[in-house]
């Protein structure tokens, strides 16, 4: 059987499906969606697949190998792709690039030069095709959360590593944890997304690089079949006889095997045990919970880990995970949430060496009462020393995800989720340093999403100076959000309600807004980035909610006073009001308001919903967008928010 065919075939199923959600409009309702996936294969009957088709096959497979420059292995995508039930998603398939829409327009013209829709006499002509495939709604990939909406990286490690397959050029690679089990947290697997340090809003999926599934006989680890669960994991890239390897440690918590680590000599994997006992199921070694490694110019490997109580030691470099002899590890590094001082270290070891410097991020309990809010250990800090084993001086806060403003009687609030986890660490990029940290949405702990926000980095006098990240929709787009572009509604990095939000672990009570958990499998979306697919909705949206989004560049508006909000949204039929305003959602603080829209207790309809906004010509630069929910019916949501854009008025 040709294996080009049996890669395209589901290609050209799905994409037959792309085109008819086109034809149809984004505007359809789930069950329509559902109906469409359901069909799918039938509607090839309807496609008449000509010698262009060979041309096509091509065209696929010149685009692989310049989009992702990989080797192509022609049978990865097959399992990938059935596996998946036809949906899109591998590190080399082709139809990820739809975010790369003038690309991908030229590569799929000889498929689509082929389709003959229903009732039509000719194929759909090439023109058309492109402003079909111009106008699909996608997001970009620069905003907070700077992963797909559908995914669930938190703890994230990024390190800039050479691409294998490309020599010369850089990618960014974010090893994390994967929260995929919805009840509890993380999950099976470990995944690895990268991106070229050229191109930070165009992020890859380079599939699984590790499952704890099999003993080193390749027997199961466990009758079911099911791998360990897999916590906040490390990686480091050493040099063995002239070759770059790749340790990865995975945080493996199961009995026997905490202290795993695996080998790659690929940074985006897979990765294998290399620290087995005699046993061949238990593994031997000193690292323990959160494990980070890290090595210094002279070429000495050094581990961390720890819950509530830090731990240090020189590690062997034979086998990479057990003290070295003659060395001793270091308890309390840094003293423990439970003493005295500032350092106040819970979990979530990770190092960094920044001009001389070593610096420990770990995530903080803060002290009751600091920032004006109670204790948490929602925060990311930092220590610094001149020894890769301290001692260390604390350095200050590096992200508080309680997302802390000031109301407008002057009081400390949280804006987003108020109590939760944190994990994360610094990379510098393109001599740009970036905290990347994770979020916490929906009404449970196990659904955390990876963020990152620009820092400023000094060392001056001795000292480490590391500013302060801000908790924004940003993300690597540091100019501001285009407001001319479509933006999902859930990467709203402040949302509040009239009654603030209750936690009882792992639950959280929101009594307004909230960003909504999806996922790629969820029932009628999928692991796409087209905004066709509701991912990540804001809802509860009660009276007395605010949401908000921070920045928009409003420079992309030229000066004009006049535009127009359109919302893409489902009322819920409810008597109500939506206020935009900018800049803050209170006047007294400088916020002013520029539009509103009315809602009936008609209104439930899923469509777009116009705002007509004036008074926006003195709007330059960055500027904050909010959306405030007003109603007489107290406690019930007005409507379910997916995504908006702005237009300009003709």
């Amino acid at each position: 059987m040709n294996v080009n065919l049996i890669v395209a075939v589901p290609h050209i199923i799905h994409w037959y499906a792309v085109w008819l959600t086109i034809l149809i409009g984004y505007r359809q309702n789930a069950k329509l969606r559902r109906f469409q996936n359901f069909c799918c294969p039938l509607f090839i009957k309807q496609t008449v697949l000509s010698a262009n088709i060979f041309s096509y096959i091509f065209h696929i497979l010149l685009f692989y190998t310049s989009t992702f420059s990989s080797s192509y292995e022609i049978l990865a995508p097959v399992k990938t792709l059935w596996a998946q039930r036809y949906k899109i998603f591998d590190k080399n398939i082709l139809f990820l690039s739809l975010f790369n829409r003038k690309l991908a327009c030229f590569a799929f013209f000889p498929y689509f030069c082929t389709i003959k829709p229903f009732n039509m006499k000719r194929p759909i002509s090439t023109a058309a095709i492109i402003a079909l495939l111009l106008a699909i709604p996608t997001a970009s990939h620069s905003q907070n959360p700077f992963l797909p909406l559908w995914e669930h990286i938190p703890d994230g490690e990024p390190y800039v590593f050479d691409d294998p397959d490309k020599p010369g050029h850089k990618r960014v690679y974010l090893y994390g944890s994967h929260d995929a089990l919805r009840t509890e947290y993380c999950g099976r697997d470990q995944v690895v997304w990268s991106a070229s340090v050229d191109d930070l809003s165009n992020w890859r999926y380079d599939g699984i690089i590790f499952q704890s599934k099999k003993a080193a006989d390749g027997s199961l680890l466990h009758d079911s079949g099911k791998g360990d669960v897999l916590y906040a994991p490390d990686v480091v890239e050493v040099t063995e006889n002239g070759r770059k390897v790749y340790y990865l440690y995975p945080n493996n918590l199961e009995y026997g095997r905490q202290s795993m680590v695996a080998k790659s000599y690929r940074p985006d994997g897979p990765f294998e045990v290399c620290n087995w006992n005699a046993d061949g199921r238990t593994t031997f070694g000193c690292l323990g919970f959160d494990p980070a490694v890290f090595q210094d110019d002279d070429g000495r490997i050094y581990g961390y880990w720890g819950f509530s109580h830090s731990h240090g030691a020189e590690l062997d470099p034979t086998t990479m995970c057990s003290v070295k002899p003659g060395t001793e590890i270091k308890k309390e590094m840094v003293s423990s949430q439970e003493a005295e001082g500032d350092f106040r270290f819970y979990e979530a070891s990770s190092m960094r060496k920044i001009q001389g410097k070593y610096v420990f991020i770990y995530s903080r309990v803060t002290k009751p009462g600091e920032f004006g809010l109670p204790a948490s250990n929602y925060t990311l800090a930092y220590a610094y020393s001149d020894s890769p084993l301290g001692p260390f001086t604390y350095g200050g806060t590096l992200i508080d995800g309680r997302a802390r403003d000031t109301d407008e009687q002057g009081r400390v609030i949280c804006t987003a989720t108020s109590k939760c986890n944190t994990h994360g660490s610094l990379a510098q990029i393109n001599n740009q340093w970036y905290l990347f940290y994770h979020r916490h949405h929906d009404t449970t702990e196990y659904s955390r999403q990876a963020m990152v926000a620009p820092v400023d980095v000094k060392v001056e006098g001795g000292k480490v100076i590391i500013s302060e990240a801000e908790y924004n929709s940003e993300g690597f787009a540091t100019d501001g959000l285009n407001p001319l572009e479509r933006q999902p509604a859930g990467i709203a990095c402040y949302y509040t309600g009239p009654e603030g939000m209750q936690h009882n672990y792992p639950n959280t009570t929101f009594s307004g807004s909230y960003v909504k958990a999806t996922y790629k499998d969820d029932e009628g979306l999928d692991g796409s980035m087209s905004l066709n697919y509701h991912h990540a909705p804001v809802v509860n949206n009660t009276a007395g909610s605010t949401i908000g989004y921070k920045y928009f560049n409003f420079d992309h508006l030229n000066g004009i006073d006049e535009a127009q909000l359109i919302l893409c949204m489902k009322p819920h039929g409810i008597k109500g009001e939506i206020v935009i305003m900018t800049d803050s959602p209170w006047q007294s603080k400088g916020g002013k308001t520029v539009g509103s829209l009315q809602l009936s207790a008609n209104d439930t309809t899923e469509k777009e919903y116009e705002i007509n906004l004036s008074g926006l010509k003195g709007l330059k630069g960055k500027h904050a967008l909010f959306m405030l929910f007003k109603s007489d019916t107290k406690r019930a949501s007005l409507c379910d928010l997916y995504n908006f854009i702005f237009k300009k008025k003709e």
